[in-house]
């Protein structure tokens, strides 16, 4: 089978996220409530129907949970004060955020660039070794293909790890941000008297003055109102996992 058969066009070679990616990623501390699961609580346990329906489907029951001695009494919690914040909204409203968003937006369109250059300059060689079939031997013939298979492997993984160093620069430069931001909602909630701050996103209901989302916001902008994203540079411990040809020909 000929390689272009395999390639249909190596549309795929250089597929880039089409937004910037280290926008929506961070440390951990602040993780947005939609991007989370809600876990099955650890001391729950199943209701018969669901432990026959585990059963039926050949997956394991969980064990009994067994009943534990009572602790002795603790001093009880302190009365909650509960503030809310919207950790979004105040990304949005960072200039260091919007500031670091451009940056990366700028380097992805660059990389994009240079991703169709690549994609345009292995179509004409494909072209030109199409051109090749029945001017030249079949070993000669395979030795081309073979060499512009290599080429597309090594160019997807250049651009994958050009990628990658992008992403890495700005998510360095956004635990810059959220590391202040986290300092900004303990200072803001000693000063209205918290001891809770949840996020507005898993909260149903509240009033205005539980939200400290707008001070959050003015007390990051006035603290740091821009930062530094490091150059976007491929690092020797960075891995890229390009399809194999046979996979990109079934895409």
């Amino acid at each position: 089978m000929s390689v272009f058969s395999r390639y249909a066009l190596l549309a795929s070679v250089f597929t880039l996220g089409a937004a910037p990616a280290a926008m929506a990623q961070s440390s951990g501390y602040f993780i947005p409530p939609s991007a989370q699961q809600s876990a099955p609580a650890a001391h729950a346990q199943p209701a018969p129907a669901a432990q026959s329906q585990q059963a039926a489907s050949g997956q394991p029951q969980m064990p009994p949970v067994p009943n534990l001695p009572a602790l002795a009494p603790e001093a009880a919690p302190p009365t909650a004060v509960i503030g809310v914040i919207s950790v979004p909204d105040v990304m949005r409203q960072s200039t260091a955020a919007q500031g670091v968003q451009a940056i990366i937006e700028q380097r992805q369109a660059a990389l994009g660039k240079d991703a169709q250059a690549a994609r345009t300059k292995i179509q004409a060689e494909q072209q030109a070794i199409i051109a090749e079939q029945g001017k030249i031997s079949n070993a000669a013939l395979d030795a081309k293909e073979q060499a512009l298979q290599q080429e597309v492997a090594t160019t997807q993984t250049k651009f994958q790890l050009r990628n990658e160093a992008i992403q890495r620069s700005g998510q360095e430069a956004l635990g810059k941000i959220e590391a202040e931001l986290i300092a900004i909602v303990r200072q803001e909630a000693q000063a209205h008297g918290m001891n809770l701050v949840l996020h507005r996103e898993q909260v149903a209901l509240n009033v205005s003055a539980f939200d400290i989302t707008d001070e959050a916001a003015a007390e990051l902008n006035k603290l740091l109102p821009k930062v530094d994203v490091p150059p976007s540079v491929v690092t020797p411990d960075m891995e890229a996992n390009p399809s194999s040809p046979e996979q990109d020909g079934g895409q």
